[in-house]
């Protein structure tokens, strides 16, 4: 068994593992329990009613946060004239086109957080994608990455959009904030990312649908929330 910090032991003793807190203890609780020397996560996984082999039941989305993720993300951009220069103009970090893809595919650089890509780019940068999909890099309709409006989706991406996608057992895991976020931020930012994960249930799903909802920082211990976000 991992053998944890002092600091750790300390922190999960505040913890009550069996008890469901309410959303604003938990962010108060969040806060306290965070051991990193460092201006830490604020994670939240949430275990859903899913059967990811189904087409239907995969969810991948993203949302803009009403208070950001605190992480400042580069962003790169592929696309040719106008809309080149309308990501550029945005604030892109990096913008090309073939170049880019080139220079993925050959010199193995991945110094972006994620892709933004107008359709007709797309035939091209699927010729990585085997390179991209494992490293979750492949720009996605459903999340705002494969699109005609750059300049919104760049502008997106720099006030804090977060993607997030249920994995194989139907949990998804994402990033709410930082440790540094005011308790009210926070709870503005976990409401809004839980109340859009309720808005794409599935209509095929059967019985209960959210099962478990926790909150941690980094290396701090889980808190186990209430389900009653859409009271």
């Amino acid at each position: 068994m991992k053998k944890r910090s002092k600091k750790y032991e300390e922190a999960r003793k505040l913890v009550d593992k069996n008890k469901l807190y309410s959303k604003e203890e938990a962010v108060s609780l969040v806060k306290k329990t965070s051991i990193s020397k460092f201006d830490g996560s604020v994670d939240i996984a949430i275990k859903l009613n899913l059967d990811t082999k189904k087409a239907d039941q995969q969810i991948r989305s993203a949302i803009v946060l009403p208070h950001g993720t605190g992480k400042s993300l580069k962003v790169l951009v592929i696309a040719k004239g106008d809309k080149a220069k309308e990501a550029k103009d945005a604030g892109a970090d990096y913008v090309g086109d073939v170049d880019m893809i080139e220079k993925i595919e050959k010199e193995n650089w991945f110094d972006f957080d994620t892709i933004i890509a107008t359709p007709d780019m797309m035939p091209q940068l699927g010729r990585i994608g085997k390179t991209l999909g494992p490293k979750g890099l492949m720009p996605n309709p459903k999340t705002g990455g494969v699109t005609m409006d750059v300049a919104k989706a760049v502008e997106d991406v720099k006030e804090g959009r977060l993607e997030f996608r249920a994995d194989s057992y139907g949990i998804i895991h994402a990033i709410i904030g930082k440790v540094s976020f005011s308790e009210n931020d926070l709870l503005d930012n976990l409401n809004a990312f839980v109340s859009n994960i309720l808005k794409l249930k599935p209509s095929t799903v059967k019985g209960e649908y959210v099962q478990s909802i926790a909150i941690s920082s980094t290396m701090g211990p889980a808190i186990k929330i209430t389900k009653d976000f859409d009271k």
